[in-house]
């Protein structure tokens, strides 16, 4: 069990920190299946202790492949699931015991997501304006209706639209305005914490950029404080301040945003950025991604990543790495510890 807390940056003011992090999922048949047939429950640990700090105004990216845990980090961190270890705290006070209480409305005005599909996470039966005042009434920040009507006008100005699309319905939208309106319904309790959940990755690589600038701008006018979730690096190096790269439920590398691009140290990390097309480097020899992530209900023992690694040794395939500082970054591996790779 990794306890210690990994801080992503130099300034003191830590606004969220989860330690340990932990999500198991039990995903075993019926009891009487199991019974008849003699099989034991299985567990599936989705998010397995993960530890970091986020600053206030900065961007903690998680990347990895699909599968690896992301998601399930995004939800724990808005309430949507209970951990099954560790914690998370905000701004100083346990977060997941404060949402179980009367303070738990107020902490969720402080903490919003954004959603990955822009398609299926607006009401197609409401129309622009009623899916923005819906918070707005719920926390009981705006009563009067002509006071919510400017409001609602307000945030859709703040992310480029309009307040005439208040009238419409979102099928009258396309992709990226659908997910301005997202970023917009996110925005109205006036949040200090967002959690994007691969907020482009339905977008177009145009609109997409359109997206994330309007996202950069408003964390500078906010002061808002993001877990961007992305399997799309180039996306992380756009809005990250520091990147966090999981696999199969870990943390393995967690490093500045430029270090981590620059000289990335794990063998995963590497791969994954092997795989990145660049017309700068033609003709430079490339790693592709190999293998297949292993089983989540069945992990390898040791290194969850040494079955596809090509440095991996007895004591990777036996010992599990955990996070530790090493030369300005935080690492799990023990290639890189004994100095194995190049």
């Amino acid at each position: 069990m990794n306890t210690e807390v990994i801080s992503t940056t130099q300034t003191p003011d830590v606004l969220v920190r989860a330690t340990d992090l932990a999500r198991t999922f039990d995903v075993s048949p019926p009891w009487l299946n199991r019974v008849l047939e003699g099989k034991p429950k299985l567990l599936l640990r989705a998010v397995d202790g993960v530890s970091f700090d986020i600053a206030r105004g900065t961007t903690l990216a998680l990347v990895g492949e699909s599968g690896c845990g992301k998601s399930t980090v995004a939800r724990l961190l808005v309430g949507l699931y209970a951990p099954t270890r560790g914690t998370f705290e905000f701004d100083g006070q346990d977060a997941h015991a404060t949402f179980n209480t009367r303070e738990g409305h107020h902490l969720r005005r402080r903490i919003q997501m954004i959603f990955q599909d822009p398609y299926a996470s607006l009401n197609p039966r409401w129309t622009v304006e009623d899916i923005i005042a819906e918070p707005l009434i719920e926390h009981g920040i705006v009563t009067d209706a002509a006071a919510l009507k400017q409001k609602v006008g307000e945030l859709l100005q703040s992310v480029g639209l309009t307040p005439l699309d208040m009238l419409k319905y979102p099928h009258q939208f396309s992709g990226g305005q659908r997910q301005r309106i997202s970023i917009a319904r996110a925005l109205a309790t006036e949040p200090e914490f967002l959690v994007c959940d691969e907020p482009t990755s339905a977008l177009d690589v145009s609109v997409q950029a359109q997206v994330l600038n309007i996202m950069k701008n408003l964390q500078q006018q906010r002061g808002l404080t993001y877990l961007f979730i992305s399997h799309n690096l180039a996306v992380v190096r756009h809005v990250s301040d520091t990147v966090g790269v999981m696999y199969l439920g870990r943390l393995v590398e967690l490093a500045p945003k430029h270090t981590l691009f620059n000289t990335p140290r794990h063998p995963y990390t590497r791969m994954l950025l092997d795989a990145i097309p660049d017309m700068r480097q033609t003709g430079r020899a490339r790693t592709p991604v190999q293998g297949e992530v292993p089983n989540p209900l069945n992990p390898p023992a040791g290194c969850a990543f040494n079955p596809r690694c090509p440095h991996a040794n007895d004591r990777c395939r036996n010992e599990r790495p955990t996070l530790h500082a090493w030369q300005g970054i935080h690492i799990a591996c023990h290639a890189v510890e004994e100095g194995r790779l190049s």
